[in-house]
């Protein structure tokens, strides 16, 4: 995956996520170590397989928010745009 060029903004932006998700990403990380590290050889695909891509989906879903949450907290950037009045309706 190629990282995308981006303005010092966005930069500075992508390093405030990266912060916050690293903490969240570490602990995550020590879970999914305890989980394996619990399992026999025998047990590790099947069932522990799904809670795996279950944690980790979950991961993603933080990510997701986070980024979210931060753009929040940014406000909009520019002026906000002006909604179109609806056409009337046609008659049947």
């Amino acid at each position: 995956m190629n990282d995308l060029p981006l303005t010092a903004e966005q930069e500075a932006e992508a390093q405030r996520i990266a912060a916050i998700l690293r903490q969240k990403f570490e602990e995550e990380t020590l879970r999914l170590a305890r989980l394996l590290a619990g399992k026999p050889d025998a047990e590790l695909l099947g069932k522990t397989e799904y809670e795996v891509r279950d944690r980790v989906h979950a991961l993603g879903a933080v990510a997701l928010e986070t980024a979210l949450a931060e753009r929040k907290k940014g406000g909009t950037r520019g002026a906000a745009s002006v909604a179109r009045t609806a056409r009337k309706r046609r008659g049947s």
